[in-house]
């Protein structure tokens, strides 16, 4: 029992002919066609999602760091700001007591000459596209982003360079404030 397969007596093909037509809507074979003719739409799509998803990751980037910037111009102004009340305040008391008034002008003029060049600074400072190194990892990136318009993921090295010079202008901005 069970060493030899059940025969059967008659065929095991079984036919079925149909009395009523089969009609497809041409639209189904139209679609089913255009899916058999192009098996790299869903690649295409895919891809064109995964860009729109990194754009929008480098959108929020540069947002996110034009906020850093604009609250630390924030920090700078106040800092200032309250240097400049501790200063007045001093001469104010200065002023009071009577003491030499030769001495709070030449004070007045060598905190005016220190404004002016902080001033200075920060109007060097302003143009950050000048930077050369700047300039030329980005140049870098962008023409990777040309030659890989639809594997924007193998620029990973280029991004990488110039989010490092960025950091590097950014901290030198910094520390000069210092």
């Amino acid at each position: 029992m069970g060493a030899e397969q059940s025969k059967s007596t008659e065929s095991d093909e079984k036919v079925f002919q149909n009395e009523t037509p089969i009609q497809f809507d041409p639209n189904l074979v139209n679609h089913l066609s255009d899916k058999l003719s192009s098996p790299h739409a869903p690649d295409s799509t895919r891809q064109s999602t995964l860009d729109s998803h990194i754009r929008a990751r480098i959108q929020a980037e540069l947002e996110r760091l034009h906020e850093e910037e604009a609250s630390v111009r924030g920090e700078i102004e106040r800092a200032l700001e309250k240097e400049n009340l501790d200063k007045e305040t001093e001469l104010a008391k200065q002023g009071e007591d009577g003491e030499k008034k030769g001495a709070s002008s030449e004070a007045l003029r060598g905190d005016l000459e220190e404004v002016q060049k902080k001033a200075e600074r920060f109007k060097s400072r302003k143009s950050l596209e000048d930077l050369p190194e700047i300039k030329a990892k980005k140049e870098a990136l962008v023409k990777c982003y040309d030659a890989n318009p639809k594997t924007p993921l193998d620029c990973w090295r280029e991004v990488e360079e110039f989010k490092s010079s960025v950091a590097v202008v950014e901290k030198t901005f910094v520390d000069s404030l210092r």
